[in-house]
């Protein structure tokens, strides 16, 4: 089952997804993972519409696989977290100067209009965030936590 989910988790973030897809792998109890989630939760997937991302708790055993995986697609020699993984480009760590390269990663592939479409969002969003929020509440649903095999 460690090797499915692992694979699962590599089509998923690691060279098979969209260059608009993240994949987070956090720690519960990392304050840089905090800030990190939270700019993607209450920004990112509102700017871009069709933004799937993708959390991954390194805390659990059954994860750590995936992690390493990822630790050793994206080249680190460490496994310090918050490791972001959009399209083909890996962050590890979080500070908010990071922003625009993460937006930047997440555009590599996407058309001018929806290019257009996130900028227009972003703008929406600075004139009255409660009101788009509210008109795009199903956007929450972009964010899927990665759920373990249950051991028999």
């Amino acid at each position: 089952m460690k090797k499915l989910l692992s694979a699962l988790i590599g089509c998923a973030c690691i060279g098979g997804a969209n260059a608009a897809d993240i994949t987070i792998f956090y720690s519960p109890t990392c304050p840089h993972c905090h800030h990190a989630r939270e700019f993607i939760s209450s920004s990112l997937i509102y700017e871009y519409n069709d933004l799937k991302v993708t959390e991954v708790n390194v805390t659990n055993v059954d994860n750590r696989q995936a992690f390493v995986d990822a630790l050793f697609k994206c080249g680190y020699q460490r496994g310090g977290v918050p490791v972001i993984v959009i399209g083909d480009k890996c962050f590890q760590g979080y500070a908010d100067s990071m922003k625009d390269e993460m937006r930047s990663a997440i555009e590599v592939d996407l058309t001018e209009e929806q290019k257009s479409a996130a900028a227009a969002n972003k703008i929406s969003m600075a004139n009255d965030l409660d009101a788009f929020v509210a008109a795009h509440a199903d956007r929450k649903n972009a964010i899927a936590e990665i759920e373990p095999a249950k051991k028999n």
